[in-house]
């Protein structure tokens, strides 16, 4: 098996657990959120931590927060991170799955605005129509979806940070987590001091908060795989995999409302997405043929996002 081969199935494997996440924090919804996030974060810090320790990487961590620049921008990715992690689990899948279908076009204004990048036209339609699909549902319903909004915001947002950040994925997410976990483990001190918290009543739950941990750590160690060994145009396309699968899971298993408006919306973005993808592609492909190309020969291929010419 290729390099490539290896870095799609562990690509596969992070969005699946990603995507199926649902199915696992409905088996917790009895759990308060804060104390399921504050467990997640301590056993991630564990496995985080032991696989750290298998590495002889543990001397890493208090290195990437000796400078005042990176602990400020890993504060904020913890707190990002973190809103990200609650919202998912509180069990309104239609909703994350409508998030992280929208993140990529809010990514990609991020990436206009915050680093110069530039957009082709068909990138810019793609935008258009992720905005008006928020429209029409908030129309339709009465109701701004904040959940979504705020799901693709902070994850667009925690992306652009760790962009900054001269840190490999795991030691980055470990100080992430680790900066945050004295709150968690004094949230979860209150609450079993109060004779409420939910750890260590039942086998069951005990095991699945547990299992929080690597269920929270595993896929991105995953993906830090994946994004090394397969170009980045691919690595945007299979993220799809997952709002997809939280989409069947919202709808087919849980039964959760899904009106018109809900259709109209998700046809929108839907669309958006192939526009965008068609167009990210594109620029892969040309900028590939670029940098391919013997020096000072003409390759006779434009790069669309110089000219704005690429159509979707």
């Amino acid at each position: 098996m290729t390099s490539t081969q290896q870095g799609l199935l562990a690509m596969v494997g992070a969005c699946t657990i990603w995507g199926l996440s649902p199915l696992f924090y409905k088996l917790l919804t009895h759990v308060p959120p804060a104390e399921l996030l504050a467990h997640r974060t301590l056993w991630s810090v564990v496995f985080f931590s032991a696989v750290l320790a298998v590495q002889g990487r543990l001397g890493e961590l208090a290195k990437a927060i000796a400078t005042r620049r990176n602990l400020l921008l890993i504060g904020l990715a913890a707190v990002l991170i973190s809103t990200n992690w609650f919202l998912i689990q509180i069990g309104r899948a239609t909703e994350s799955s409508l998030g992280y279908y929208i993140f990529p076009l809010i990514a990609v204004l991020i990436g206009r605005y915050g680093y110069g990048e530039p957009l082709v036209r068909a990138q810019w339609l793609a935008v258009g129509l992720a905005a008006l699909a928020v429209a029409l549902l908030t129309w339709g319903l009465g109701v701004t979806p904040w959940i979504s909004l705020i799901l693709a915001s902070t994850f667009a947002l925690y992306g652009a940070i760790k962009k900054g950040l001269p840190l490999g994925p795991v030691v980055s997410v470990t100080c992430e987590i680790l900066i945050l976990l004295p709150v968690w483990l004094l949230l979860l001190a209150l609450a079993h001091g109060r004779g409420e918290g939910a750890f260590g009543r039942e086998l069951w739950d005990s095991a699945l908060l547990i299992l929080s941990g690597p269920l929270t750590a595993l896929p991105l160690i995953l993906f830090s795989y994946a994004a090394r060994r397969v170009p980045m145009a691919t690595v945007g396309l299979m993220q799809y995999i997952n709002p997809t699968l939280q989409f069947f899971c919202a709808v087919l298993v849980f039964g959760e409302p899904f009106t018109r408006w809900h259709g109209a919306t998700f046809g929108l973005i839907w669309v958006a997405l192939v526009i965008f993808s068609v167009a990210a592609l594109r620029q892969d492909r040309a900028s590939r043929r670029l940098a391919m190309a013997p020096p000072g020969v003409s390759t006779h291929v434009r790069n669309p996002a110089s000219d704005g010419s690429a159509k979707p």
